[in-house]
């Protein structure tokens, strides 16, 4: 009995040790989140964030690209909305496709979002939407 309760009280720390960041870990965590802050901020340069907006119309058809947690819709050269999503969308920034559904022809804060494979068509995540913030040539 004492020999199968021992092994059963040092789960916890193996578990817990598995699950622990290295410091390098942490460090190239740190460079991949300035490298994504970099790109949006080249993306966004030159252009005047606006007034955030619940919804924005799903049509005219707008590029969408991600940048870890945030999806960029760009409507022309001019105007790109900003969404800060609550995460698990960001595989579209390595090219996973992104899919909403929704009935109203609209994209709203708190619908849900799905990004799947381009190749295998598998799910690789989901995520829901922030407020729309238009940003504009000034």
């Amino acid at each position: 009995m004492r020999m199968l309760f021992l092994p059963l009280l040092m789960l916890p720390a193996v578990i817990l040790g598995a699950c622990t960041q290295t410091q390098a870990d942490v460090e190239r965590a740190q460079v991949r989140k300035a490298d994504v802050q970099e790109k949006l901020a080249k993306e966004l340069a030159g252009l005047v964030p606006g007034k955030p907006e619940t919804c924005i119309s799903q049509f005219p058809q707008k590029q969408s690209s991600g940048y870890g947690a945030t999806i960029l819709y760009r409507v022309n050269n001019g105007l790109v909305y900003r969404s800060d999503t609550v995460g698990g969308c960001e595989g579209i920034a390595r090219g996973d496709i992104l899919v909403t559904r929704t009935p109203s022809g609209q994209l709203c804060r708190g619908d849900i979002a799905q990004t799947f494979d381009q190749t295998s068509r598998f799910p690789t995540g989901s995520c829901s939407f922030g407020d729309f913030v238009p940003y504009r040539k000034p």
